[in-house]
């Protein structure tokens, strides 16, 4: 799927975000397109305030189809909603936690962790720190990821 259709995809979701006041940001592969670290990106990875998840999700259904949860042992996120609007994979996560080493981390969105944003197809989206994200795909054992953002 092509480029263009995704962000289309992400400035759609991310005005309406806006419009309703949910604190979100880009996290994930998409941030590292967006900050130039990476080629590609397969899916939209957004991060949520947990106080604002259920007003996210009533939002985003407005889209599209609200996938089966499918849960990963590595993480105990609180929250972790899989949308397809438009035929794009679009990833929710509020309460992002990973387990390392048999310890939590609890990685949540705060608002101080939104360090800029990119205006995309005029609308403005938010994005997580890249420093955040390095130490993320650390625990998680993503030693090509965190390469990508040291180059």
């Amino acid at each position: 799927m092509d480029v263009e259709k995704k962000l289309s995809v992400l400035s759609k979701i991310g005005k309406a975000l806006n419009e309703n006041n949910i604190v979100w940001a880009v996290g994930g592969s998409l941030l590292l397109y967006l900050k130039g670290k990476a080629d590609v990106f397969q899916d939209i990875d957004i991060m949520a305030m947990e106080d604002h998840i259920k007003e996210l999700k009533k939002i985003l259904q407005q889209y599209g189809d609200l996938e089966l949860p499918n849960p990963n042992v590595r993480y105990k996120t609180r929250h972790f909603l899989e949308f397809t609007i438009d035929e794009v994979d679009v990833d929710v996560m509020a309460g992002f936690v990973i387990i390392h080493k048999g310890k939590e981390y609890d990685c949540s969105l705060h608002p101080e962790s939104i360090t800029e944003h990119l205006l995309i197809n005029d609308v403005y989206i938010p994005l997580q720190s890249l420093t955040e994200w390095r130490r993320y795909y650390a625990l998680m054992g993503r030693t090509e990821k965190v390469e990508m953002i040291d180059r």
